[in-house]
């Protein structure tokens, strides 16, 4: 993550020269770091042994976070697919959720390093090297993906792209993953995708190659989605999809994939993140039915009523207060069907991985998510029930990630 920080602390990070610190604020903080990852290891039970998560250039195995391809390549059922791994076969871990969530000691001492800035300032570069030198180590170009971007047309998508009477919610407007300016930022959006194979890869450490991350990670996820459907709804039809926090449209085009007769709406509070989407999708290949692209809040949408089959939200739960979490749920049964589909995947707390990442992982994953407590403490079957879903499943679709299903009554 951050060099090779394993057991010694003797030799410089080199990601700390490279940001040109002065030789007695490096050190100072360099300590503090330090002290903190001695801290919190400390309180901390036996967990993975660090050197083995942490190589010197980077992670080898290791952890956490969302949205991914341009293309989705998965085009049937993922059971059709040689690398798919059976739906529900991974390990679930002893506990509810990790130790260092919550209000357990651990998670509060690791808030209380996070909240020192200077310290706050080192994990995030951390973090951030963390995804970089993943990406890299795998065949993942990301600095040549976001230059690509960022030298591309799709500033042009902006003005079709943005709503300017939307106002945005407070809790957006902190800093995410590392950016200061969270998702509303250009750098932000063209890092998206990179960022995204890199979470794919760490969730999926033994597959061959990218492709076949992907393939596993998005090809469970959908078979999870059109068992529940097929299961629970009167009509295996489905002829309209919402995609709440779409990002820059990776699991958009992965459900336009899926499901290529239904009408697919990606929706998201960046319309920075849309205008990559949407310049993403005009290089792609036409499709029947055109992906569309929505600048709104999920907590309200201002959509029409009951006019969805499917809605769809993929590692968004994790970014949001809980407040969020239950009005983006209520807001979904709004929009469905009687019958309709809600499918949610994010990080799951019964993970056996999640609850034995090292302390210097989730310490460095805490610093770039400040809602995450709010998020492993929320009984998602509870808010689900008390919206009026039924027909609750949940099931691990890879290592890390819980799929969520329920169906709005008929």
């Amino acid at each position: 993550m951050v060099g090779n920080v394993c057991s010694k602390f003797d030799t410089p990070l080199p990601w700390l020269s490279r940001h040109h610190f002065r030789p007695s604020k490096e050190c100072c903080v360099y300590g503090a770091f330090a002290v903190a990852l001695a801290i919190t290891m400390a309180l901390s039970s036996p967990l993975q042994n660090l050197s083995s998560l942490i190589s010197a250039h980077g992670i080898a195995t290791a952890t956490a976070k969302a949205p991914s391809r341009h293309q989705c390549a998965v085009h049937a059922a993922a059971s059709d697919t040689a690398t798919t791994v059976e739906v529900g076969s991974y390990e679930e871990g002893k506990l509810v959720r990790p130790k260092w969530t919550g209000e357990t000691p651990l998670s509060r001492m690791v808030r209380a390093l996070i909240s020192f800035k200077p310290l706050y300032s080192i994990l995030k570069l951390g973090a951030r090297q963390v995804l970089i030198s993943t990406a890299e180590k795998n065949n993942i170009p990301w600095r040549e993906m976001t230059k690509e971007i960022l030298e591309s047309q799709v500033y042009k998508e902006m003005d079709t792209i943005q709503n300017h009477s939307l106002v945005y919610p407070d809790y957006y407007l902190n800093p995410f993953h590392a950016y200061d300016e969270g998702n509303l930022t250009w750098l932000a959006a063209a890092e998206a995708e990179a960022a995204t194979k890199s979470m794919v890869r760490r969730a999926i450490p033994n597959a061959s190659s990218i492709d076949e991350a992907t393939q596993i990670l998005r090809g469970n996820w959908l078979q999870a989605i059109e068992q529940h459907h097929l299961q629970h709804s009167q009509t295996s039809m489905i002829s309209d999809i919402l995609d709440i926090g779409c990002s820059v449209g990776v699991s958009s085009r992965c459900l336009a994939d899926k499901f290529p007769t239904a009408n697919v709406t990606g929706l998201d509070l960046s319309p920075y993140f849309l205008a990559v989407a949407q310049h993403k999708e005009k290089r792609g290949a036409p499709r029947k039915n055109p992906i569309k692209w929505i600048h709104a809040n999920g907590e309200d949408t201002g959509l029409p009523s009951k006019s969805f089959d499917l809605v769809s939200i993929a590692y968004v739960f994790h970014e949001c207060p809980a407040r969020a979490i239950v009005n983006v749920v209520k807001e979904a049964f709004r929009l469905l069907r009687p019958g309709g589909t809600l499918a949610m995947t994010d990080n799951s707390p019964k993970s056996k991985v999640l609850q034995e990442l090292s302390p210097v992982l989730f310490t460095l994953m805490k610093s770039t998510e400040p809602f995450l407590d709010e998020y492993y403490l929320t009984d998602m079957d509870e808010t689900l029930m008390e919206a009026g879903f039924v027909n609750i499943t949940s099931i691990l679709t890879n290592p890390r990630h819980v799929t969520l299903t329920a169906t709005v009554p008929q």
